[in-house]
This record gives C-alpha cells, sequence and structure tokens, in this order.
C-alpha cells in the first residue's frame, strides 16, 4: 500500500505533548497510531480520531484533503465533541388509523464556545405539524398556527428587530425535512418538541408507520414508542427489520385483541457502529407494519367527540378486469437511467396481465407512436411482444405530452364504441414522464383541458413523475381532474421497485362507483363519500360531523359495483361507546376523529383548490382551508408555525413547502439562526460588561472598576445622533471602612436623541423623557407605550424598559430590586443592545465601538491559578493579553437569579480589548458625546 501525503494541521497544546499520526491508504483503511493501532474501514474512525487527540499538539491530516474541507471537517468534528445528546425519544400514539408523534430531543452546548445547535427531524410528506416548542437554558418557545400572511408579517417585524430564528421543511423523497437551529453560548441547555399527525394509508393491505432516526451520535437515552389501539380489533403486527441487521431483534413487541406496543430501545452499547465506535449505527427507517380485524365488508364506523368515521375496505371480491394503455415519455431526458428503470419496471408490470386484462403501449418523444393501434388482450403473447418492443426503446427527441395522450384517449374510446370493453371493467391510463412538454402543445392549461374534455366519465388517468426536474404539480392536476392519482418516483437506485409499487397499488380493482351515505339530518360537513374506484388492499375513508339526536346510533349505507353484481351495505355504530373505550386507554390519541376529520378535509380542500377554475372560487376554498388550518393547528402550504417566547419578543417562523415546479428540492433548505442571544452586549452590576461575537463564536467579559458618581459614555455616535450614558451608583457603605472599595453599579441609564432633542433616563424610581423644555415623568408601576417623534419607550411594569430610536438602535433597560434592609446591597439597572443596532461609521463608546466586531484569537489554552478556571492568550487590537476561563451573570431570562454566560474574562477593567483606558469613556453629564478623537 502506498502512503499517501500528510498536512500537519497544529492544535491548541494541553497537557500533552505527543504528536497524533494518522495516515489514509488506497483502501480506505485508516490507522490511527495514538498508544493503540485501531483498523476502522469508515471515514466516522477519522472524526473520532479527532476527537480524541482535540487536547494534542498536533494532528496529522491526509494531504489529498483539501484544505478548506479540512476546515469544515473540523467545525464538524468541533461541533461534535463539544455537544452532548443527552436524550432523543419519539412517540407515536396511533388511534383508529390517525397517529399523532412527538419527537423529543435534549442537547447541552459542553463546549468551550458559543456554536449552533440543530434539530433536524424528517417527517412523512402527508403529515401536518401540529407544534413545535424549544426550550433554551428555561426559556420556551411555544408555536401556534396562523394564517401564514399573518405569521410571516409577525416574524419580519421580530426580524427587523433582531429577534427572530428561522426553521424551515425541505423536501425529501418521501419525507419533508425540518430544521432548526440555534446559537447557544456555552453551558446552554436546549430542548426540542415536535409533533406532528397524519393518517395512516392503507396500501397492499397494509397500514405502514414510518419513522426516520437519524440522532447524529450516540444518545444514553434513546427510545422509540409506537402505540396502537384498534377498537375493532388488531389481526397483524409486525416490526420489519428496517434499519439493518445491526438491529435485528432489538425492536419489542407486545399485542391484545385490539393493543400492541412497540418499543426500540437500544443501550449505548447497541447504538454504535462497532464495538469501539463512538459513532451511532442509528440512520435509517423504523417501520411497524399493521392491518385490522374486519367483520364484513360493509366496513367500520367510529363515532367520537361529536365526529365519525367510516373505513371501507372489502375483500374476498374478484377483481374487475382492467383496460390499460401505458404511455411511456421516451425524450432524450429519459437516456440512461431513467428509461433502463422503467423498462425493467414494465417487464414486470406486462408480467401482471391476465386474459380478461386488455393493453397497448404509447410511446412518445417529439413523435407518437403505438405498439399496437387496438387494446390487445393480456396474453402470454402479446405480453412478450410488448416486451420486446419496451426492450428496443432508444430514447432521443422532444416532449410531446398532449398528442400522446389524446392518442391514448382515442384508443379507450375506439374500444368502447365497438364493444371491446366489457362495461363492468375499469379503464385507465398510465403516463409515464419526466418532464414539461416541448413539442406541439405545451402549454400545461390547454394540455389539462384537451384531456379533459376528451376523457370519459368511466376513465382514470394515473401519473408517475421521474426524477426533480418534472412538473409535478401539472402531472397531480391532471391525474386528479381525471379520477387518478400521481406519484413522484425518485431517480435512485430503487426507482423500478417504486414504479411496480405504485402500479401494484391500482393493478388489482375490485369495486367501482362507490357512495357512502346517511340518514337525513343525522351528519353534517361529510368529506368526499363518492369514489370511482376501490383497489384491493387499499381503503375508502369518509368523515363527518354528528349532529344532535334522540337516537343513540348512526348508521351508514354504502353501494357499490363488482364484478358481475351490486352491493348495498349498511353498518351502525353506538355514538357513545367508542368515547367510553378510549377513556378507559391511557395511550389512546382520544381527539382523533375530530383530527381525522379536518385532517381528510383540509387535504380534499387543497386538492380543489388547485384545480379552482376562477379566482373567486379559489379564494373560497382558500377561506375555509385557513379556517380549518387554524382551529385544528396544521402547518399546511396556506399556514405556517409562528413560535414565540413567553413574552412574544423572540420569533421563530416554520413554513410548510409549496411544492413548487420542480417539487422538491435537490438540496435540503436551511435557515441559519440568528443567535439567540439576542443582545450583544450585557451590562449588569460592578458593573461588568459581556460583549458577544458573533463572527468569532464567543462571549468576552470585562468589569470597570470605576467610581460612584461617574458616567460612562456607552455608546457615542454622533452620525446617528444617539448617545447612550450610564450613571454608577456604590453599594450601602454599613460597616465599611471610608478607603475600602465599594461595588458600583449602574443606578441611571439615558438616551439622548440629538436630531429631535430627546432625552429618555431611565433610574430605578421612574423614567423621564424629556423634549426641549417638556419632561413627562413614569413610575415603574404601570406598563405603558410611548412615542414622541421618532423616539419610542415601552414600559413593562416592574421589569423593563425599551428605548427605540428611529427603528434602527434599541436600548432594553431591566430593573433589579433588591430587599430594602439588606445591609449592603441597592437597586441597580442592567443594559442590554443587541447586535443588530444600526450604527453609523463615527459609533463609538465602552459598546459602541464592538459595532465593528475586532478580530480575535484565543490559544495556548491552560491551567490557571484557581483550578476551576483554564487560562489562555488572545490576541486582539495588536495586544497579547492573559484571559480567563469564567462566567458571569446574565439577568435577562430570570431576574432573580440569572443565568451563567460562559466567557473570556479580560482583566484590568478592559485593558487592551476596549481601545484606550477606561478612564477615556468617563464623560461630564447623561447627554455628553464622547470627545473625538479617543
Amino acid at each position: 500500500m502506498e502512503r499517501a501525503g500528510v498536512l500537519k494541521f497544529f492544535l491548541s497544546s494541553s497537557r500533552y505533548s505527543k504528536t497524533c499520526f494518522l495516515s489514509i491508504f488506497q483502501s480506505d483503511i485508516l490507522i490511527c497510531r495514538f498508544k493503540k493501532t485501531i483498523l476502522c474501514p469508515e471515514t466516522s474512525c477519522f472524526m473520532w480520531f479527532i476527537c480524541k487527540c482535540r487536547e494534542l499538539e498536533s494532528l496529522t491530516i491526509p494531504m489529498q484533503w483539501h484544505s478548506s474541507l479540512v476546515d469544515d471537517i473540523t467545525a464538524k468534528v468541533s461541533l461534535t465533541c463539544s455537544t452532548s445528546l443527552g436524550s432523543y425519544k419519539v412517540e407515536s400514539r396511533i388511534t383508529s388509523r390517525f397517529c399523532h408523534t412527538t419527537v423529543k430531543s435534549s442537547v447541552v452546548n459542553s463546549g468551550p464556545n458559543a456554536q449552533s445547535i440543530g434539530f433536524n427531524v424528517q417527517i412523512p410528506k402527508q403529515a401536518f405539524i401540529t407544534n413545535f416548542t424549544m426550550n433554551v437554558n428555561g426559556i420556551t418557545f411555544v408555536g401556534s398556527v396562523k394564517e401564514k400572511t399573518v405569521a410571516r408579517n409577525l416574524y419580519a417585524q421580530a426580524r427587523a428587530r433582531g429577534k427572530a430564528a428561522g426553521l424551515v421543511r425541505a423536501n425529501s423523497q418521501d419525507m419533508e425535512t425540518f430544521k432548526t437551529e440555534v446559537h447557544v453560548p456555552p453551558g446552554s441547555k436546549i430542548e426540542f418538541e415536535l409533533h406532528y399527525q397524519e393518517m395512516m394509508q392503507r396500501k397492499l393491505g397494509f397500514y405502514e408507520h414510518s419513522l426516520h432516526l437519524q440522532p447524529g451520535r450516540l444518545v444514553p437515552q434513546f427510545q422509540v414508542d409506537v402505540y396502537i389501539y384498534e377498537p375493532i380489533g388488531i389481526a397483524s403486527v409486525e416490526t420489519p427489520n428496517t434499519l439493518g441487521e445491526h438491529f435485528s431483534g432489538m425492536a419489542k413487541l407486545t399485542s391484545s385483541k385490539d393493543k400492541a406496543h412497540v418499543v426500540f430501545k437500544p443501550s449505548l452499547q447497541q447504538q454504535r457502529k462497532c464495538e469501539n465506535c463512538t459513532t451511532s449505527a442509528i440512520d435509517g427507517i423504523f417501520t411497524v407494519k399493521y392491518d385490522v380485524l374486519r367483520d364484513s365488508n360493509a366496513g367500520e364506523l367510529h363515532v367520537s367527540d361529536g365526529h365519525f368515521v367510516h373505513f371501507f375496505a372489502p375483500a374476498n371480491l374478484s377483481p374487475l378486469p382492467k383496460n390499460i394503455v401505458f404511455v411511456i415519455d421516451v425524450s432524450g431526458s429519459m437516456w440512461g437511467v431513467k428509461m433502463k428503470q422503467t423498462v425493467e419496471a414494465m417487464q414486470t408490470i406486462l408480467d401482471d396481465l391476465t386474459m380478461d386484462d386488455y393493453f397497448s403501449i404509447v410511446d412518445f418523444n417529439h413523435n407518437v407512436r403505438c405498439w399496437s393501434e387496438e387494446l390487445v388482450p393480456g396474453s402470454t403473447i402479446q405480453v412478450a411482444e410488448a416486451k420486446k418492443y419496451i426492450q428496443n426503446i432508444k430514447p432521443n427527441g422532444g416532449t410531446n405530452i398532449n398528442e400522446a395522450l389524446m392518442r391514448a384517449v382515442q384508443m379507450l374510446v375506439k374500444a368502447s364504441n365497438q364493444g371491446m370493453i366489457d362495461p363492468r371493467s375499469v379503464s385507465m391510463i398510465m403516463l409515464v414522464s419526466d418532464g414539461d412538454p416541448t413539442v406541439g402543445e405545451i402549454k400545461l392549461s390547454a394540455i389539462q383541458k384537451n384531456v379533459k374534455k376528451v376523457m370519459r366519465e368511466e376513465f382514470s388517468l394515473f401519473s408517475l413523475g421521474i426524477g426533480f426536474d418534472v412538473d409535478y404539480d401539472f402531472l397531480e392536476r391532471i391525474a386528479m381532474e381525471n379520477r387518478g392519482v400521481a406519484q413522484r418516483i425518485y431517480t435512485s437506485h430503487d426507482a423500478s421497485d417504486q414504479i411496480r409499487r405504485f402500479y401494484s397499488q391500482v393493478s388489482s380493482p375490485l369495486l367501482r362507483k362507490i357512495t357512502v351515505q346517511f340518514p337525513e339530518d343525522s351528519v353534517s360537513d361529510v368529506t368526499q363519500n363518492h369514489f370511482d374506484k376501490y383497489f384491493s388492499g387499499s381503503e375508502l375513508v369518509v368523515a363527518g360531523k354528528v349532529l344532535p339526536s334522540e337516537s343513540t346510533t348512526l348508521n351508514s349505507f354504502t353501494t357499490a359495483s363488482a364484478d358481475r353484481l351490486d352491493l348495498s351495505l349498511q353498518t351502525e355504530a353506538d355514538y357513545l361507546e367508542l368515547d367510553a373505550a378510549l377513556a378507559q386507554q391511557q395511550h389512546a390519541f382520544t381527539g382523533f376523529a375530530r383530527q381525522m376529520w379536518a385532517y381528510i378535509t383540509v387535504n380534499q380542500l387543497l386538492a380543489e383548490r388547485s384545480m379552482a377554475p376562477t379566482a373567486g372560487q379559489k379564494r373560497k376554498i382558500t377561506q375555509r382551508i385557513l379556517t380549518l388550518a387554524v382551529e385544528h393547528q396544521f402547518v399546511t402550504p396556506l399556514t405556517a408555525l409562528l413560535v414565540e417566547s413567553e413574552e412574544a419578543k423572540e420569533r421563530l417562523l416554520a413554513d410548510s413547502p409549496n411544492d413548487p415546479k420542480q417539487g422538491c428540492c435537490a438540496e435540503p433548505l436551511s435557515v441559519k439562526v440568528v443567535c439567540l442571544c439576542v443582545f450583544c452586549v450585557t451590562v449588569e452590576n460592578d458593573p461588568h460588561f459581556i460583549v458577544h461575537l458573533p463572527k468569532n463564536n464567543m462571549d468576552i467579559c470585562f468589569n470597570i472598576d470605576s467610581e460612584p458618581g461617574h458616567i460612562l459614555n456607552l455608546v457615542s455616535d454622533p452620525g446617528a445622533g444617539v448617545v447612550v450614558n450610564g450613571q454608577l451608583i456604590g453599594s450601602k457603605r454599613v460597616g465599611v471602612e471610608e478607603k475600602e472599595k465599594v461595588n458600583t453599579y449602574f443606578g441611571t441609564i439615558s438616551v439622548f436623541y440629538q436630531p429631535d432633542g430627546i432625552s429618555v433616563s431611565v433610574s430605578t424610581d421612574r423614567i423621564d423623557l424629556t423634549h426641549g423644555r417638556n419632561n413627562h415623568s413614569f413610575t415603574w408601576g404601570a406598563t405603558a407605550d410611548i412615542t414622541q417623534d421618532r423616539v419610542k419607550v415601552s414600559i413593562v411594569k416592574d421589569s423593563k424598559v425599551m428605548v427605540t430610536v428611529d427603528d434602527k438602535i434599541t436600548v432594553m433597560v431591566l430593573l433589579h430590586r433588591v430587599w430594602k434592609k439588606h445591609p449592603t446591597h441597592v437597586d441597580f439597572l442592567g443594559l442590554y443592545i443587541p447586535n443588530n443596532n444600526q450604527y453609523s461609521s463615527q459609533a463609538h463608546g465602552l459598546i459602541g465601538q464592538f459595532g465593528q466586531e475586532p478580530e480575535v484569537r484565543v490559544f495556548n489554552l491552560h491551567q490557571g491559578a484557581d483550578p476551576l478556571k483554564k487560562e489562555a492568550t488572545m490576541e486582539v487590537k495588536g495586544n497579547k493579553l492573559v484571559v480567563t476561563r469564567g462566567w458571569q451573570k446574565d439577568y435577562r431570562r430570570d431576574q432573580k437569579r440569572g443565568s451563567d454566560v460562559f466567557c473570556w474574562f479580560i482583566h484590568n477593567s478592559g485593558k487592551g480589548f476596549i481601545d484606550g483606558h477606561y478612564t477615556n469613556y468617563i464623560v461630564p453629564r447623561l447627554d455628553s458625546f464622547l470627545p473625538l478623537p479617543l
């Protein structure tokens, strides 16, 4: 084996002086030399090794890795090594086919620096997010669903003040990714909790519940619980090993007649990819499949919470014969893997045809060709000929979708007119395409109209869109308008299996013209209750509201046409029986019927909206969707989840994707969250300053050792005409020698806006607003909002004051009350200034100077004189400073106890970190600007 070249990458030194070497060979086997040899065929070994070697002087990294890649890798490793995932728990409660899932995760920033912590969850595409909460160091952000425009406006307002973060859902194959990222200081604990709801879809005889598990690392407390309650009884339940052989047999199942519980709880050791690995093997889909008992073909009727749900899934019926025309795109864009996988799928699909079925094939590029101009029976000979034809297709040219669909419909019409088609058979077109029309009629709306015009009521169109560049929205509309459905096929290794699975779902029609009805005046707001077809292994669901009645039972009547017979079925349900049973179930979802009705209704309205012929109709449907989605807290394409802190001062926005032309994204979308520590500068007692430097990802602390009565300039911005000054007060001198140093605090904070001649002076006693000769005084005892020209003052009773100047500069002053009989302590003020204030280039002051963030480098980390506090060397503004790792109190969240903020402490009143000496910032009056130059 030949060794790769290596590049020395130096890390901060610590108590070891050894060198850690890593070599990569052509076989991609890593040999890590550090006291012992580790053979690991995974790049995760490299990640583990850097974590192990972080305290060493140097690390050898392969030369062939570009420096930018090395930076990226080490940054990710730093995050991995300095955050700990305490718990990751998923719980799903499925009741009568409706599922409520909760995902909870707890993370601690255990590193020495502030950093971004992410929470990514993939959820099924058909699910609606119903809530998301986040707790950061005891501050809870709570979600509420609002109309999207309302939510975005509120979010934009918060974002303009630097008080917003962002979330986004991004599309992937069968899932959508819910992502959030929050920037927090060291030692922070973050708890995430996501809720979503979905209706279980029965396909090929089973309900399949899928959970995408990707914790990203080993988790001390990892657990998945799936609770199923089906009142009619559970026929079967299984947990296929979709996570791989590594976890074979680890999912535990207990079940009874009507309940099942699946628990997946691998230990920390069981999660490891290998015995000594520090990476998790949990990365994939965890699946639970089940089906229910069915007493008869009449279906099940469940009544609960003033709503009903009717499930209809008859079995033991002979399949109806089918007439099917396969319309296959063979344009140039289908060349390669797409065509190969389509051909593979068609070979299997054609073998499924029987002598009772009739079929033909239309393939198209810029031209349209027919394998047979007429439908032919699915005999062995005809199928063999069709397979040969498919095998010899060579993709090229443009895309003439309109002409191809016209030809397919004409074929079905001709067969029907000539009496070739059994009146009870099912006629369908199956379109497979990967792109937009480029030849013939290319206007999508015109193609829709043309197809709808010629399609007969008994015909159905099913669309398969291959790849990311297909206009899936168009394929879905054209299918839904013509009594079919659409399916996206992803160009992965199993694309041919995806096509086959979709065909299997629609290849065995059992019933036609199904109608579910209820006695007059017994129900209202009924969802779709007329269905064109019922396919074997699926299920039809109708839901609605139950009207008040003297009767104690609800009846349903179902009619349908089967092979050679017409069906009329009836079932009933007691109004109170199910609610009584649900009350006895510990893990049942008691509100399932109400939420399921809303879920079905919203989805049907979204489909109607996409096909609304006029703007007026679309607006009416839109309003109905908004009303339901907000009432039932569903995040839909028309609503958004606004996540707010308890005082609504910080906001996050969770949006549902509108599924644009391509329908999904090649890369997941993400919105980086602005630093959750919204105010970059904190000033409290002593007074101590905490300056957050977002670019450097760290917090810097320093104290100002001044005297009571001194006025310190905090922000001096002649360009903006704004000055912020603070006057110091001292602690009580009870029992203190005259020469002994006393603690100092801010007793008054003043904000002066020179252009309008307005001054706001906040003291521990009152708030004064002065404009010329006019003075207005307000107490801390009442909440108030005051606007004077371009200055806004917002007072929160006995808590804080927000001063905003010209919508560009904001200052928050926090009131700290102490026990009045305390021997030394006095009331004082805390000051918080956000990092997004729009200063001019002339801004300076103890705080204002950090509007332009300095470059900072911390190195030479070592043990300090205090064993609990490490020391290091800091390079900043051309100075080398000895700094100490410590913490200061931040009282914004908890005004009584405060929260610890870990930071690098600058000694000697910030000397070397601030410009000049702290005495340069002492000014004569509360409205004085800082003399320039400093």
